[in-house]
């Protein structure tokens, strides 16, 4: 069945032994993780996390409901998720639904699922499943979803609070909610004895995620800059910043071009195309359609996405990981741009 994103989370926090699958797709990525995580939140700290690899399904379709209705050898709660699926998955997530029994629920993430791609339409009709859309939030959308964000941490938002830390944070979902954790965490609030956050805190702990060098540092990656790269990556690593918000914003910014590549690919008017742009980014947007093609973008996605994925992985190497899968994205645009 279809779900918007309230409906989505008031089910993801209530873990409905009716609904075997959750899918969740679209370009923003890490709003549909943050739900994710919720409902690995909503079945406890004790709960046992499968992580699936979509070729993993498609060599073997009834891998997931196997691992849908096994038990946890601890006895614990159980859930199964499989990141950037596609149509690879719809056997599994079929034989899923059909199947007799399934005690653990299932999310399949899938950033670059349509409306139109089996694996939605297999979740939309059956209603043992959910699937919900996620689309990167435009700057009104993004100033709400802070200000939402913040209310669950106890958090009163005033003057340009909200704005400031969507900003900061890219519009993404799950750096506002790590950060407004932090603030709530520094002001002893909750959702039960609630305090005001304004212009003044963010100045005093420096609530900042350095948006301007990340900005920087991702455009240098786009058209194909390695030198100017290593300079920018050399200020964030100064700065402390975490890789995760730059991997999320360059795939981000990589997907927003493969749209646009692929519109005009299919024949669409350029000009057309450029109207939709905001008018700041249509030079940069104008010179990365220029570079990139195609199996360039789809290469770049798929490496940034892996990369983010090992990064987050326990015992990893954090930001040797980032930066190498960035630098890779500039000598890839270097070599379309030669």
């Amino acid at each position: 069945m279809k779900a918007n994103l309230n409906q989505i989370v008031r089910a993801v926090d209530a873990v409905s032994p009716d609904i075997r699958l959750y899918v969740l797709y679209g370009p923003d990525e890490a709003g549909a993780r943050d739900v994710a995580n919720r409902l690995a939140r909503a079945l406890g700290p004790d709960a046992e996390r499968v992580d699936l690899e979509p070729s993993q399904l498609k060599a073997n379709p009834g891998l997931l409901a196997d691992e849908a209705a096994s038990l946890s050898l601890f006895g614990t709660a159980r859930h199964i998720r499989v990141a950037s699926a596609g149509e690879e998955s719809v056997a599994a997530c079929t034989a899923l639904l059909a199947a007799e029994r399934s005690g653990n629920p299932v999310v399949v993430i899938s950033p670059g699922a349509k409306a139109s791609s089996g694996l939605v339409k297999l979740a939309t009709a059956d209603p043992r499943a959910m699937v919900c859309a996620f689309y990167v939030p435009d700057a009104g959308e993004a100033d709400k979803l802070a200000t939402s964000i913040a209310r669950e941490q106890g958090l009163r938002t005033t003057g340009s609070t909200a704005t400031r830390i969507a900003a900061a944070a890219g519009g993404d979902r799950a750096v506002m909610s790590r950060e407004l954790e932090k603030i709530a965490l520094y002001l002893d609030a909750a959702p039960e004895r609630p305090r005001e956050l304004d212009d003044a805190t963010l100045d005093a702990i420096g609530a900042d995620l350095g948006d301007s060098e990340i900005s920087r540092a991702i455009e240098a990656a786009i058209d194909g800059g390695p030198d100017r790269l290593a300079d920018e990556l050399a200020r964030l690593a100064v700065a402390g910043s975490s890789p995760i918000p730059l991997l999320r914003q360059l795939v981000r910014r990589l997907m927003a071009i493969a749209e646009l590549r692929a519109e005009i690919d299919a024949g669409a008017n350029a000009n057309t195309v450029m109207e939709r742009v905001f008018f700041r980014d249509r030079a940069s947007t104008t010179r990365a359609l220029r570079i990139w093609s195609a199996p360039a973008l789809s290469a770049a996605i798929d490496r940034v996405r892996r990369a983010e994925r090992a990064t987050m992985a326990p015992n990893n190497a954090g930001s040797v990981l980032a930066d190498h899968a960035i630098v890779a994205v500039a000598r890839i645009a270097a070599r379309q741009n030669g």
